[in-house]
């Protein structure tokens, strides 16, 4: 079992540490390896080492052949049964050379289409060409939400090769004996997780705060500033408390502390930062797009809203009250139980291998 991948750092990382840890301890998985780009030698997959190979990438036209034909050649040497890609980016290296040479067993999960995120309408229209081009010597795909296997499907993926596997997560949560995180309970506190960039709207969040009375809440970041863009300015009000990256060995202390965690993404494939607020029995605040609609059910696990209607988001935020939060979050965790657990995620994987073997 051979799994390639970019730059692992976030959501994906996160998927393939539990893929991996899951089919580590099958019997009827022999060997287990993973190619990734030199920019992922830093993060811990927990597995050992000499199973992991790295490639040299930028992300710029002339590094893509140099990185193909080096994954390439580890895949003849590695010869696997299955080769399972992960996300946009190593999905093209994987694939570009498999429309001209012999073709391997492919599944393919982009982990949020290219295609659908904001940008030109002329780049969307490249991209998808892109996927359904490189979709030839795919076997299977993977989509992680309906939204995304919908959407595609309708720009032309082969709905034949298409299926859907929800994210999903570990059930064990790690909280410290020591209290690292102290909120003021007076307040009603909001957690955010993630990068501060365009897709994950935390600049709305800011002007809303900027421009509306909301004393009575406390936002806390976990996350931080996304280097490579400059362009994205974020103007931060004192009721944000920024915190940094948090390790994911007690990141569970941190939402065991607030109220509710708040998603105010511009797009998003899935949403896994939900799950994680589902695990700890906390209400999720989201927009309403992509997989996060799929996941939050609104009045019930959370509240959804439209990420362009800030009136809209002002009232809702005026009208959050702890008791109403405190149930959300407690059904949240029975959703999270029945659909989102990483068991649940790797048992539907394996059987889309089991199903790719039989063809």
């Amino acid at each position: 079992m051979l799994h390639v991948g970019e730059y692992i750092k976030g959501g994906v990382g996160t998927y393939l540490r539990e893929v991996l840890q899951y089919q580590s301890q099958r019997s009827d998985i022999t060997d287990l390896f993973v190619i990734l780009s030199n920019k992922s030698k830093d993060f811990d997959l927990s597995i050992d080492n000499s199973k992991i190979f790295y490639y040299s990438f930028e992300r710029y036209p002339q590094y893509v052949f140099l990185a193909s034909f080096q994954i390439y050649s580890l895949i003849k040497k590695i010869n696997p049964d299955i080769i399972h890609v992960h996300s946009t980016f190593a999905g093209v290296l994987v694939r570009i050379l498999f429309l001209i040479y012999k073709k391997r067993p492919i599944i393919y999960c982009p982990h949020g289409w290219s295609f659908l995120m904001h940008t030109t309408k002329f780049k969307k229209r490249v991209f998808a060409l892109i996927e359904r081009t490189l979709s030839i010597p795919t076997d299977l795909i993977i989509n992680i939400s309906n939204d995304e296997y919908l959407k595609s499907t309708q720009l032309g993926i082969d709905a034949k090769k298409s299926r859907v596997v929800y994210n999903g997560i570990s059930e064990t949560i790690h909280v410290s004996q020591d209290k690292v995180f102290v909120v003021d309970d007076s307040k009603i506190n909001l957690l955010f997780v993630g990068r501060f960039d365009h897709q994950k709207g935390l600049d709305i969040l800011a002007r809303i705060a900027q421009s509306y009375p909301l004393d009575h809440i406390k936002f806390y970041l976990i996350g931080s500033q996304v280097l490579e863009n400059k362009d994205y300015i974020l103007d931060l009000p004192d009721s944000f408390v920024t915190l940094g990256w948090v390790d994911n060995s007690i990141i569970d202390e941190y939402y065991s502390q607030v109220d509710a965690v708040i998603i105010p993404s511009r797009w998003e494939g899935f949403g896994l930062v939900a799950l994680e607020a589902m695990k700890n029995k906390k209400a999720v605040l989201a927009s309403n797009v992509g997989g996060l609609k799929e996941i939050v059910e609104h009045n019930e696990t959370g509240l959804l809203f439209n990420i362009n209607d800030e009136e809209a988001i002002v009232h809702l935020l005026n009208n959050l009250k702890k008791e109403d939060l405190q149930t959300m979050g407690l059904k949240g965790y029975n959703s999270f139980k029945e659909h989102f657990t990483s068991e649940k995620m790797n048992n539907n994987i394996f059987r889309l291998y089991k199903e790719l073997l039989e063809k």
